[in-house]
C-alpha cells in the first residue's frame, strides 16, 4: 500500500503559480487530500542574457540512484513526443537536493519553505537556486513530492513512480513539459513505521524559455507513445469535471509566447467507442493555473490498461487553426 502527496510551482518574473497536490498510484490502494494556493499564472517570459553556469552535457547523478532514474524518466517522456530534452545543472541539483532534504526534516511536502524550519534554503524554488548561484531571473517551473510504501522499493523505481504520478494528473504534466532544458533533481530519505519515505523535488529553470516548435503545438501522449498511466487518482485542485480518477491527459504545448485554444477532442478505444475529452486552457481553466501557450485534453474517467487509444485535437494557436490525431497505448501503471 502507498501514499503519497505531490507538489509544484510554475514561476516568472512576474507572477507565481502554486498548486500542491496529494494522491496515490503505482497499482495499489491508496488514500489521499490536498489543498491548493493558486495565484496569478505566469506571465510570458522575456529574454535574459544572465549567464547560467553548472549545465552539464552528460547526467553525473549516481548510478542507480533516484536522482537518475527521475531524471532519465523525465527526458523519456519529453524526447518520444519531440520535446528538447532536459539536462542536468548542477547549481539547480543543491537547490532540488536541499528542498528534498527540507522536506523530510520537516516531514511536509511543501514547495515553500519557513525560516523558522530545519533545512531552511529560501522560499521559493527561484529563492533556492539564488542561494546556490542561479540568476535571480529564473522562469520555468519546480515540483515536490513525497511518498511511502509498505514494501520498500528500489531507488529507480522511486524516482521513476515520482514521475510517473507527475505526469499522468492534469496540471503537474504541464510543468514536466514546460519549455525549459535545464533542470536539478533532489531526493531525500527518512521512514515512517519501518518503512523508507522518498522526498522528492524538481527545478525546471532558467532565463529564458526555449522554442519548442516550428509547426504547431506538440502533444504528450503522442504517435507511438507507450506505457503511460492509463488513470490517476487525485490531484489538487481537482481538474474540472472529474468526480473520480481520471484517464490518460494529453498535453498540448506551444512556444511560450502563443495563446493555445482548445476547441475538441475524442478519444477512441479498440472497439471503436468513442470517449469524450475535457478540454482545458487558460481562456476556461477555473482554477487559472494553465498557461497561455498550454492545454490538456482528458477523458473525466479512467482508461483501460495495456490498450491501445486514438485521439483526434482541434484548436488553434494565436488564432490559426491546427488539428492532431494519433495513437497511444496505456500501460499498468495508477498516477
Amino acid at each position: 500500500m502507498k501514499n503519497q502527496k505531490i507538489a509544484l510551482t510554475l514561476v516568472s518574473l512576474a507572477a507565481t503559480m502554486m498548486l500542491a497536490a496529494c494522491g496515490g498510484g503505482g497499482g495499489g490502494n491508496s488514500g489521499s487530500s490536498g489543498s491548493a494556493s493558486p495565484s496569478t499564472p505566469a506571465s510570458t517570459p522575456t529574454p535574459a542574457s544572465t549567464p547560467v553556469t553548472g549545465t552539464q552535457s552528460t547526467p553525473q547523478y549516481a548510478a542507480s540512484s533516484a536522482q537518475l532514474a527521475m531524471f532519465n524518466q523525465v527526458n523519456a517522456y519529453r524526447q518520444q513526443c519531440g520535446f528538447p530534452a532536459v539536462q542536468e545543472n548542477t547549481v539547480l541539483d543543491q537547490a532540488a537536493q536541499g528542498h528534498a532534504q527540507y522536506q523530510g526534516l520537516n516531514n511536509a511536502v511543501s514547495d515553500t519553505e519557513a525560516s523558522a524550519n530545519a533545512g531552511f534554503i529560501g522560499a521559493t524554488y527561484v529563492d533556492r537556486a539564488v542561494h546556490f548561484g542561479f540568476p535571480r531571473n529564473a522562469i520555468g517551473g519546480g515540483v515536490s513530492a513525497a511518498f511511502y510504501t509498505t514494501s520498500a522499493l528500489s531507488e529507480t523505481q522511486y524516482g521513476q513512480t515520482l514521475v510517473n504520478e507527475w505526469i499522468s494528473t492534469v496540471y503537474h504534466s504541464q510543468i514536466l513539459l514546460t519549455p525549459v532544458t535545464t533542470m536539478g533533481v533532489g531526493e531525500y530519505e527518512t521512514a515512517l513505521n519501518g518503512f523508507p519515505v522518498a522526498w522528492g523535488s524538481l527545478s525546471l529553470l532558467n532565463t529564458s524559455m526555449q522554442q519548442l516548435t516550428t509547426s504547431g503545438p506538440l502533444t504528450f501522449p503522442c504517435q507511438g507513445t507507450t506505457g503511460v498511466p492509463y488513470k490517476a487518482v487525485s490531484e489538487s485542485p481537482t481538474p474540472p469535471s472529474t468526480s473520480g480518477p481520471w484517464g490518460t491527459p494529453v498535453v498540448v504545448m506551444g512556444n511560450a509566447t502563443d495563446t493555445l485554444v482548445l476547441t475538441s477532442g475524442t478519444m477512441t478505444d479498440p472497439s471503436g467507442n468513442l470517449i469524450p475529452l475535457q478540454l482545458l486552457d487558460s481562456a476556461n481553466d477555473p482554477n487559472k493555473l494553465t498557461q497561455a501557450y498550454a492545454g490538456v485534453a482528458y477523458p473525466a474517467t479512467p482508461l483501460t490498461a495495456n490498450t491501445m487509444y486514438t485521439v483526434s485535437l482541434t484548436g488553434t494557436v494565436n488564432g490559426t487553426a491546427f488539428s492532431r490525431s494519433f495513437s497511444f497505448t496505456t500501460g499498468n501503471i495508477v498516477g
